[in-house]
Parts: structure tokens; sequence; C-alpha cells
């Protein structure tokens, strides 16, 4: 059986040896039972072979003698009463590190650090914390908001496990790994007295002149880029961040705002949604982005499969409009 250190001298002038957890373990039953032999018997080897290890403990430890060899049995020195603790603290913390490593195999320990951009936390995130909660109450789960830039720098830096962005922000998506979750469609909000409420599908160059909502001043990066791609640039006329928010000004009546399938459940009822055609490739596309090479841990895969299954059942309800 090969020895392997656990005890290293971290300078030339450092005095801890190196020390076999063999060893300590062969250490701790001879000082259990007070015998070569019966040190032997529990753990399945001979008698010479564990002299052999406490003979090397004992020269390693500099030639003190950890027992006092009797005519029956084996009785501790006060070098070895002195070890018996360390060793013990050495063995506990062995123990405690498979107990850990085991329970992130199972899942039912660890960590997993996210992001997420603020749409997918209105249904797709609140969907797989319940799943995955139910499912692994030991692993603790920390979220972090943000844009997608925003969210993939700290997937690179180290700082997140796992983001769920969006193509929404001309972000390098094709750095990463990415596990497609779902594809999302747009609606037009207008408010609920709007002559285009009720009706179906609309191109977005129906609205060309219409007084715009948004969170940029700018459309490029935003869900406005779709606008751009259908040949007309968007006047914005307010810069409203939050969704509830553009929500008050749509209802009342100082622009229109487009909201993503994602979000379209949480709209206020005196604003209407209105589909927008999709003309050709879905309006965004949602991932779990994950760093190329960098491989997640037991709990952090298995978040990514409830993700993927959450995002599947709510597939039907974002499907692109025909």
């Amino acid at each position: 059986m090969a020895d392997m250190p656990i005890l290293h001298g971290s300078s030339p002038d450092d005095t801890v040896p190196d020390l076999s957890t063999v060893w300590l373990r062969v250490f701790l039953e001879v000082a259990r039972h007070g015998s070569f032999t019966v040190a032997a018997r529990a753990l399945g080897w001979t008698q010479s072979a564990v002299s052999r290890q406490i003979s090397s403990l004992e020269a390693a430890l500099g030639g003190a003698a950890l027992f006092d060899r009797l005519p029956r049995g084996v009785r501790l020195t006060e070098a070895g009463r002195v070890l018996v603790p360390h060793a013990e603290a050495v063995a506990e913390s062995l123990r405690g590190a498979v107990r850990e490593l085991a329970a992130l195999r199972e899942v039912a320990g660890g960590r997993v650090r996210f992001g997420a951009f603020a749409t997918a936390d209105s249904v797709l995130v609140p969907r797989a914390l319940a799943a995955f909660r139910d499912r692994y109450p030991g692993v603790l789960l920390s979220r972090e908001e943000g844009l997608t830039p925003r969210l993939l720098d700290r997937l690179a830096s180290g700082h997140l496990d796992l983001a769920i962005v969006s193509t929404t922000g001309r972000a390098p998506l094709d750095a990463y790994e990415l596990h497609h979750l779902l594809d999302e469609s747009l609606y037009v909000a207008v408010p609920a007295g709007h002559p285009l409420a009720g009706q179906g599908p609309v191109r977005l160059a129906q609205l060309a002149d219409a007084d715009w909502i948004s969170g940029s001043p700018h459309p490029e990066g935003t869900l406005l880029d779709t606008a751009l791609r259908q040949g007309f640039r968007p006047r914005i006329a307010h810069v409203v961040a939050e969704w509830t928010a553009k929500e008050g000004y749509v209802a009342a009546g100082l622009g229109v705002a487009l909201v993503p399938s994602l979000a379209a459940g949480a709209v206020r009822a005196d604003v209407a949604l209105v589909p927008v055609l999709d003309e050709g490739a879905p309006a965004r596309a949602v991932y779990a982005a994950t760093v190329r090479g960098r491989s997640l841990s037991a709990a952090g895969a298995a978040f990514l499969g409830v993700l993927e299954d959450e995002a599947e059942r709510i597939g039907s309800a974002v499907a692109p409009v025909a």
C-alpha cells in the first residue's frame, strides 16, 4: 500500500516531518487495542506489517519509541500519549473530508452560485428554485441578478458557477459553454384601449411611428434590436429600467414597450399585450452558460438539469408566435 503524505515541511527550516496517513491509522489501532496482534487482525494485515508501519512512524518522528513492547502486548510511552490526540485530529479531519465529498457526490450538500437576468426571475428561476429545494434541500443556492454581459464577467472570474443569460445585449456568448433552455417571442405592451389591443400578431413596423419606452436610450443591445432588424429605428420617448414602471408608463398612454414572453404573465390588467410576429429566428434565446473547461459540481449539474426541466415545462407558454 502506497504511503500518502499528509503533513509537509513548508521550508528547509521547518522541522515537521512527512507523516503517512497509513502510519497514523495503524498507530491508532495499536493504541486502541494495546496489541500489535489484535490491531493486525482488525486491519486485516499481518503482525509483521503492523510492526513495520510503527517502526517507520517512530523513525519519521526522530526515533522516539511510541510503545513499550511488553511480554503481553504493548503500552503507550509518553511520546505515544502525546501523539494520540494529534493522530485522532488528523483522522477526524480526513473522515470529515470524506463525508463532505460524499455529500457533494450525492447532492446532499455543497453550494451553487448562479446569476440570472431580470425577466428570467419572473417565471423560470422561481420555478427552478422551488423544484431544486424540494429535491436537494441540503444544497445552498446563492443568486445574483444582472444584465447578461455582467453575468458573463462574473462567471469568467469564478464568482458564479452558472449564469442564465440571453441573446439580448450582444454579449460574446460563443466564448462559453451554452445549454439551451428556451426561445422567447415578444409582445408589444399597449394601453388597454389601444386600437391594436386584442388583435392578432403584428409586425413591429406597424408601430414605427409610436413613442417607445425602453430601458436604454439606444435600441442597440436591447429588445428593440428587433425593430432595427425590421427596418426602422424606434423613437424612444422614455427611458425606464424597471418592468413594473414601464407598465405604468404604458398604462398612462405615454408609449408602448416590448415585453418578452417570460415576463408576459405578470402584466397589469390595464395593459394589453399584442404578439409580435416572429420573422425568421425567435426574438431571443435563453441559455444557461458555464465556462468551457471548468467542471460543474454535482450540485451544479443537478441545478442545470432542473433548469432544463422547468424550461421545457414553460416552453409551450413561451413558444414563438406564428
